[in-house]
């Protein structure tokens, strides 16, 4: 199945990741960066190893500290024989997803792709493309940084416009790349009407998963990018139109249909089927 929510979990704490895997998300992302303190990373990365060593029901990442750092090969080192894959952070381009890939094997990689300005440049000028790459995501918070800006959504709580164009940036740099694009996190986790605008929003312009920091988002999430029965109606009836029409052009409810809606119906139908719709 292919992933609807990726939950953020503090790779400090054993008690929080074995809380997280009932929290229904599709993969959990054991933390070693962000929510790590410093002069914690050592214990944490043991942590993690050792939470990893169990049997888990949840497909397990972990995001490891950026190759910036020189903590990236012990993090990978102590997890690459446990974990179902990793998570790059302050990804700048293609030639960062093939230096982690050289430490891991054939871990899939994750990239977070527009934390500074010069990812954000590279999203539209590179091929990201790499046998190890299952997906980029995208996040505000880093790049309101490195940019200096004081905020990254105005008074009604839209993106304002460098962060929207990163955002677009990423999700054609996926498209090109042919893996999945994955939306920010939502940081209100007490917006639950919030989360599913944006959850909405995002998966209407085609992004397939969204990251999570709370496991009260994975519901609100899942609903967004679960096919309603009216789309996947729609998309069981351009099939049969276009199949009745030999594959060529075909016509529903009075509107041309081509090959562009027949894979539209097809990517629809496969989400359905992934979340036991159809």
């Amino acid at each position: 199945m292919t992933p609807r929510s990726w939950l953020f979990v503090p790779g400090s704490s054993t008690r929080m990741m074995e809380k997280a895997q009932g929290s229904g998300a599709d993969v959990l992302i054991l933390d070693l960066e962000d929510a790590v303190a410093p002069d914690a990373k050592d214990s944490a990365r043991a942590t993690v190893a050792d939470f990893l060593s169990a049997p888990r029901d949840v497909p397990c990442y972990v995001r490891v500290n950026a190759l910036d750092t020189g903590l990236t090969e012990a993090d990978v080192a102590a997890v690459r024989d446990r974990a179902q894959g990793l998570v790059l952070p302050k990804c700048e381009g293609p030639a960062d997803i093939a230096t982690l890939a050289g430490m891991a094997g054939n871990l899939p990689i994750m990239a977070v792709a527009t934390e500074t300005a010069r990812a954000v440049c590279a999203l539209m000028a590179e091929d990201w493309s790499h046998p190890s790459l299952v997906g980029l995501a995208w996040g505000a918070e880093d790049l309101s940084a490195d940019l200096g800006a004081s905020a990254n959504r105005d008074a009604e709580g839209r993106y304002l416009s460098p962060f929207r164009m990163a955002r677009d940036a990423m999700l054609f740099a996926a498209k090109a790349a042919r893996v999945a694009a994955i939306d920010a996190v939502y940081t209100d986790i007490r917006d639950h009407a919030g989360l599913t605008a944006e959850a909405r929003a995002a998966e209407t312009v085609g992004f397939a998963a969204k990251m999570a920091i709370h496991p009260a988002q994975i519901a609100p999430i899942h609903a967004a990018f679960t096919p309603a029965p009216d789309r996947i109606d729609w998309a069981r009836r351009v099939t049969e139109a276009m199949k009745a029409a030999g594959g060529g052009v075909a016509k529903l409810d009075g509107r041309m249909l081509d090959r562009p809606h027949l894979r539209q119906a097809a990517s629809i139908l496969a989400r359905a089927r992934a979340a036991g719709l159809d």
